[in-house]
């Protein structure tokens, strides 16, 4: 059996960033939040779960516990309760509330906006800051990549990596820096409505013309 063909050629990033703004011209995050600091805890509680489900979850965390001062000394069996059904609900309990004693101890009481004090915030990896400094701080200090941006990158042929830190790297180079925040929300969109993990629907995609899977069989 012959083997399948590798990806021959990448998709053109300036015509990929084309088609994605006229199908996506208004992507955004779709996280629920008010806040930079309601988007940093929604954006912990993301991890494993849906945006759908945390946004069910984070209206009664918040009546609760409003800002990180309340957070942080809130009780750790209620965080728990309140955030239960996004899964990894004990971890992720222990990490925000140690983030927020950490933004009450360092940060006076604000989320930082600057990628190494996020990143040394409890449970806040480099996808985390990216999100909060991108949607709250309008800062493009890189590409947010989840499992949809992930997925669509290696499809079209702009990455061959596996992994989220050399992949962002590569889009990185690809793409101009002030494309870097709408992107993410444009293949997240395109991820979740079109080209799915299970039975992308290729004949719907604005990619689809440009779209390396021609290469191979």
């Amino acid at each position: 059996m012959a083997k399948k063909k590798k990806f021959v050629k990448s998709t053109n990033p300036d015509e990929t960033l084309k088609r994605l703004y006229k199908k996506y011209p208004d992507a955004y995050c779709e996280l629920t939040h008010k806040n930079p600091f309601e988007l940093l805890i929604a954006t912990i509680l993301s991890a494993q779960c849906t945006d759908e489900r945390v946004n069910k979850v984070t209206p009664s965390l918040f009546r609760a516990f409003p800002g990180p001062a309340e957070m942080a000394t809130a009780p750790i069996e209620k965080i728990e309760e309140l955030i239960k059904s996004t899964g990894f609900y004990k971890n992720k309990a222990k990490n925000i509330k140690q983030c927020c004693q950490d933004i009450c101890d360092k940060h006076n009481g604000q989320v930082p906006n600057n990628v190494d004090s996020l990143v040394a915030l409890a449970g806040v990896g480099r996808k985390t800051a990216n999100v909060v400094l991108g949607v709250a701080f309008k800062i493009p200090n890189g590409i947010v990549v989840d499992t949809h941006v992930s997925r669509i990158s290696q499809r079209t042929g702009l990455t061959k990596n596996k992994t989220p830190e050399k992949i962002e790297q590569d889009l990185i180079a690809l793409v101009p820096k002030k494309n870097w925040i709408q992107l993410s929300h444009q293949m997240i969109f395109l991820g979740r409505q079109i080209c799915k993990a299970r039975n992308p629907q290729c004949e719907d995609c604005p990619l689809n013309p440009i779209c390396p899977k021609n290469d191979y069989q």
